[in-house]
């Protein structure tokens, strides 16, 4: 059986039959005015973070949403973009599909400005989208691209790449490992398809995101996930899995590299007013500014004694230098 197979006959039984353990089940349920969001898409909400990011939801953006789920995440963004078809919600499974549907007939009966219609459910593969090019505003997926193996997960991000319109935002929440896990481990397609020995080092995942042409890179949460440890799993030693939200914008790719934020902020604490590096940044005394990594870099190159870097918190809302 094949990590793809495994992965579809877990989701299959999960659609019939909701497991409220099962894999992530992390994903915080936000609460928006007038949005009510039925039991069952609770129990199924096999997520391991948040990709419904009121910032990115502006002014009704046409949205792509990969891996339909019990329908949570596209209900929370049916909740922004309240036209026909204004989310388009896709699935490999007819049964994950067929009870998003039905899960919207009692949103409907909870939520009335909320119609099943707002929502275009589609079966496909994120390996090879059923989307126009350049149409999508902002696309999304919940702890479905760590199940993914290299070079699918390549061809996974280049859809995605594809079908956004110059401008447009990826948002992904998945788990990531800082340790080395054995093969053993890496090769089980069931704890694969189960979003646990997927997880691979935060920075080779930003780097594949990058290298399919994403120019700008966010990361906007870290927070802590799973552990595996010797009792339970084939490993010598615990080890620790977190779940990271990333939004990744298609913006032109800068001439010396990505922009990638993770959290630093730089503080100018001189004689002067301000503190220009000439080159776009501009640091207002005692005023802390959100750089990027590249950035914090430059500034710290410098040798300055009235610059402060702080490390990466991993927790970046915007309003940076780039």
């Amino acid at each position: 059986m094949s990590y793809q197979e495994a992965t579809n006959e877990l989701y299959r039984k999960a659609a019939i039959d909701p497991d409220v353990g099962l894999c992530c089940t992390t994903n915080p349920i936000w609460q928006l005015p007038g949005l009510d969001i039925p039991l069952i898409m609770q129990e199924m909400n096999y997520g391991c973070g948040s990709t419904v990011n009121p910032g990115d939801l502006a002014n009704n953006p046409k949205i792509l949403y990969v891996g339909a789920g019990g329908g949570m995440e596209l209900l929370q963004f049916a909740y922004f973009n309240r036209n026909e078809g204004g989310v388009i919600g896709l699935d490999i499974l007819d049964e994950m599909l067929e009870a998003s549907r039905k899960n919207f007939v009692e949103a409907e009966k909870l939520n009335p400005w909320f119609k099943s219609s707002f929502v275009d459910l589609r079966k496909g593969d994120a390996l090879d989208l059923p989307v126009e090019d350049n149409s999508i505003d902002v696309a999304a997926q919940n702890c479905v691209f760590n199940i993914f193996k290299a070079d699918d997960l390549k061809k996974a991000l280049s859809e995605m790449y594809r079908v956004l319109k110059p401008g447009g935002r990826l948002v992904m929440s998945d788990p990531v490992c800082e340790q080395e896990m054995s093969e053993d481990l890496r090769s089980d397609d069931r704890l694969r398809a189960a979003c646990l020995s997927g997880a691979i080092p935060l920075k080779d995942y930003i780097k594949m995101i990058t290298d399919v042409g994403f120019g700008t890179i966010e990361i906007r949460a870290k927070r802590a996930y799973r552990v595996l440890s010797p009792r339970h799993y084939n490993t010598n030693e615990l080890i620790y899995l977190e779940s990271v939200e990333v939004c990744a914008i298609k913006d032109p790719m800068p001439s010396d590299g990505p922009c990638v934020f993770t959290g630093k902020t730089a503080i100018y604490y001189g004689e002067e007013e301000l503190f220009d590096d000439g080159k776009g940044h501009t640091l207002l005394l005692n005023q802390p500014l959100a750089v990027c990594d590249k950035t914090a870099g430059a500034l710290a190159s410098l040798g300055r004694d009235d610059i402060f870097i702080s490390e990466s918190t991993y927790h970046y809302d915007g309003g940076g230098c780039c």
